[in-house]
């Protein structure tokens, strides 16, 4: 049995989910598991707890395949999570995310420079597979007034197909205050 199938069984039969495998030098071998998505009853997440069960599991199913491994760490996704599969980009959409392409844009269109491969924005849905959506502004420091008279810069768009993409990752939110979800719009009166 691959090593990916045997983390993947493990992580699944005690109700995680696995986000990625990374062997290091010195064989360490790095194990990212999260709850499963969708969540009921709002976000949860991953606990020092579950990553103590998940490594005693993971200790002894490795140690029965013959695995080659010297330490083992398990951890949660963190704050800048790695979006890999098209459920976890359906899960954070409308989420804040770093994306890198593999390759340069290639042409200057609008705004963009043509070498440019990094992008931070908002992570949305298109018809062709994914886009990000930003603006040029600089972000407005605390207690710094808008003008109200001056028009925002656009906001610009970028498509994209998990093919393109090296990396796309959640932009960290360091607000001490967890991340937040964009509200949801309240349902009008009447309405069942």
């Amino acid at each position: 049995m691959s090593l990916q199938n045997l983390v993947e069984q493990t992580v699944q039969a005690m109700g995680l989910d696995l986000v990625e495998i990374e062997r290091s030098a010195g064989g360490l071998l790095r194990i990212t598991i999260d709850l499963p998505w969708p969540q009921e009853g709002g976000e949860a997440f991953v606990t020092i707890e579950d990553c103590e069960k998940v490594s005693r599991q993971l200790q002894y199913a490795l140690e029965v395949e013959g695995a080659d491994y010297t330490r083992l760490e398990v951890s949660s996704p963190g704050i800048d999570r790695l979006l890999r599969h098209e459920q976890d980009f359906d899960r954070f959409q409308g989420e804040e995310v770093d994306v890198t392409l593999k390759e340069p844009i290639g042409v200057n269109s609008g705004n963009i420079a043509a070498n440019r491969k990094k992008f931070r924005g908002t992570l949305e849905k298109s018809d062709s597979g994914w886009q990000i959506v930003w603006s040029d502004a600089p972000p407005v420091k605390p207690g710094q007034r808008v003008s109200k008279k001056k028009a925002p810069p656009p906001l610009q768009a970028l498509g994209f197909t998990l093919d393109e993409v090296r990396e796309v990752r959640l932009a960290p939110v360091v607000n001490f205050k967890g991340r937040r979800r964009p509200a949801q719009p309240a349902p009008e009166s009447g309405e069942a």
